[in-house]
């Protein structure tokens, strides 16, 4: 998998950056209509940190994975 580093606007709850609202791709503001998947990497390991995954259906009706690394507090959109 390949991952780009986007910028990511979130839900801020009493746990923080809890779930991505919206990010930008390539200058373009994409809102995240929903949330159709979420998933955690709880494990700490150097290949593989810490991290929250969400699979999102964006604006435009796309579908994207969404990767948050906990470590460097850092998003990524996934692609194969």
């Amino acid at each position: 998998m390949h991952l780009t580093p986007v910028k990511v606007q979130c839900y801020a709850g009493f746990k923080g950056e809890e779930e991505p609202r919206l990010f930008i791709l390539d200058q373009r503001v994409i809102e995240i209509e929903e949330i159709l998947d979420r998933w955690y990497q709880v494990e700490s390991k150097p290949e593989w940190p810490r991290a929250n995954y969400f699979r999102v259906r964006g604006c435009d009706q796309c579908i994207y994975m969404l990767k948050h690394d906990l470590e460097s507090d850092e998003w990524y959109l996934g692609s194969r």
